[in-house]
């Protein structure tokens, strides 16, 4: 059985509209969906790649 994932957006998104994207962290991977279709396509990434991405984001 799959547990739950507890998704989660950007503070700086809007309640009043869906264009974001979504987040749930599930050791040892990271996921991220259109909070526009929650029951589309996902992408996975390990932890470790998720962290290099935030860094480069961040432009750090």
């Amino acid at each position: 059985m799959t547990p739950e994932l507890n998704w989660t957006k950007s503070s700086y998104s809007g309640n009043d509209g869906p264009d974001c994207v979504e987040v749930a962290a599930a050791a040892p991977a990271v996921h991220v969906r259109d909070s526009k279709d929650v029951n589309g396509a996902r992408l996975t990434f390990a932890g470790a790649s998720w962290g290099r991405f935030l860094a480069f984001a961040a432009g750090r």
